[in-house]
């Protein structure tokens, strides 16, 4: 198993939209964590692991229901310290002798206050601290614990769950109703930090340390071998390319594939950066008729991924046979294209959309993959290129798909609509920079939309393309607000495109949060 050395928590995954926060929550208390379906946790599995904690996520599934998921029965003769969250609460009870019922009001859904009981919990320590003894916590069940289990005590209440918060102080085994990992509660992070206190952690999962570490396994996995990197220019892929060159030097070639699918002038600051500042080793593929002329007349989005993944492919299957010694490709893939690439019951998953960059590489290349950053976040992604002494400027550079601008197109894509799209997009980020909101906002960037619509230019009649805004503010990506501009800067920035943008006539401003949408358009 990876990350042995470290201390390590396990996170049981039963299903939970948000189980990913809760290894975000713990990461930003430097706690090693891994999420694992449910199906995938075996004896062998807990044995092999060897977790010095364990959590149980949410999930959608009723335990009163016959093969709903459960986690192996050793995992409770582990000794070690185990948290239940709400369906992770009732799998606890049921398991070890409580009762869990369901049907007509046993749901509570929103915003609820916990108020304590009479005992205290080293668990609770930071709680109940206000006036009013109580603490807002963010419920989402549709069964309810009706019997703790032997063991258990009542240690917080709310009106509609009145075993808001049991433990059984004698095994270290702890269970709340509610989701403490969302930001609806907002004294949930003080619940973590007093779980992985009482399980001994240590908190070593630091960035110095991943970088050290990344390092050496980077060497051990690839010898004397050459490795090519596929380089987009986002900090991901960026990140990956520095942390293996520090590692193994000119062993590395960085292949920077210009699709034709690019932001307004990135193909030369991508080559000037690395190849010049950095003196890493690369080729820039210009493939972009290539990757135009496959992707002409398509406008299915999962298709347009699939094309573009299977091209980039392609061009890296032609290059890595110009390097001779080239065994391994490394690639940007982050722990959430991990997990929303793999379902919680193990099997395939409900496709939002496909990840090109994960599992992708036919077997007929012929190359291995090296992919340090797998285990990381974002946020964490962005620590370690600190780390690695990549300016801020770069770090703090928002993210960009690797499919580019054919999913801010949705629609057919033509050379037409990509060039007024980098010039329309141009023009926001640079209002964005000019009133100082870059830093605020996670991503933003233009979609042009497939439809054109009637405006009046002067004394003439227009028929051009609608373009519309989206800015997001997020701390990972895996959910999503809309920026609050104000109505000046929209106005500001829509006058702007409009007059400096031929083929657009009219601008709008997307506010859906992820979810119920995603943030890029497709």
């Amino acid at each position: 198993m990876e990350n042995a050395q470290h201390d390590r928590l396990l996170i049981i995954d039963f299903g939970s939209q948000v189980t990913q926060l809760i290894a975000r929550r713990l990461r930003e208390l430097n706690v090693y964590c891994e999420i694992h379906p449910y199906q995938n946790v075996t004896d062998a599995f807990l044995a092999d692991f060897a977790p010095k904690a364990v959590i149980f996520s949410g999930g959608p599934d009723s335990v009163t229901r016959e093969g709903s998921p459960r986690p192996p029965k050793s995992v409770y003769d582990l000794g070690v310290p185990i948290l239940g969250i709400c369906y992770g609460q009732q799998v606890m009870m049921h398991d070890l002798g409580g009762k869990v019922v369901s049907g007509e009001g046993t749901a509570e859904f929103g915003r609820a206050y916990v108020s304590p009981a009479d005992e205290r919990l080293s668990f609770l320590n930071g709680w109940f601290m206000d006036g009013d003894g109580r603490e807002q916590v963010w419920m989402s069940h549709g069964d309810h614990v009706a019997e703790i289990a032997p063991g258990f005590s009542v240690y917080g209440t709310s009106p509609g769950a009145p075993f808001a918060i049991t433990a059984d102080v004698d095994r270290r085994f702890y269970a709340v109703q509610f989701h403490p990992e969302v930001h609806h509660t907002p004294n949930g992070k003080t619940l973590y930090e007093n779980f992985v206190r009482e399980a001994g952690f240590s908190g070593d999962w630091t960035m110095g340390a991943y970088r050290e570490e990344a390092i050496r396994k980077i060497r051990e996995q690839v010898g004397d071998k050459k490795v090519i990197c596929g380089l987009s220019g986002g900090v991901d892929s960026s990140v990956a390319a520095v942390l293996i060159h520090e590692a193994i030097g000119d062993q590395l070639t960085c292949v920077f594939v210009d699709h034709g699918l690019l932001r307004q002038n990135e193909a030369e600051e991508v080559v000037a950066m690395f190849r010049d500042n950095y003196n890493i080793q690369l080729i820039h593929a210009d493939e972009s008729e290539l990757f135009l002329g496959e992707l002409d007349g398509q406008s299915d989005p999962e298709t347009k991924r699939k094309i573009i993944g299977k091209l980039f492919i392609d061009v890296f299957q032609k290059h890595a046979d110009t390097i001779d010694g080239a065994e391994f490709l490394a690639q940007g893939t982050l722990y959430p294209d991990v997990i929303e690439s793999v379902s919680f019951s193990g099997g395939p998953s409900v496709t939002i959309k496909s990840h090109h960059n994960v599992g992708g590489l036919p077997e007929k290349m012929g190359l291995k993959l090296v992919e340090p950053l797998r285990e990381l976040f974002k946020d964490e992604v962005r620590a370690l290129g600190r780390e690695l002494g990549l300016p801020d400027s770069f770090i703090g550079r928002h993210p960009f798909p690797g499919p580019g601008l054919a999913i801010r197109c949705p629609g057919e894509i033509t050379r037409e609509k990509l060039e007024i799209l980098r010039k329309a997009d141009a023009v926001y980020i640079d209002q964005i920079r000019k009133h100082g909101l870059y830093d605020e906002i996670w991503q933003a960037f233009v979609a042009i939309l497939p439809v054109r619509t009637v405006g009046v230019m002067g004394d003439g009649r227009t028929y051009d393309y609608a373009c519309a805004l989206r800015a997001v503010t997020s701390v990972d990506g895996m959910t999503a607000d809309y920026y609050p501009f104000s109505h000046d800067f929209l106005g500001e920035t829509a006058t702007r495109i409009i007059n400096e943008v031929k083929g657009i006539n009219r601008v709008t401003y997307d506010v859906t949060s992820k979810p119920p949408g995603t943030i890029e358009w497709e």
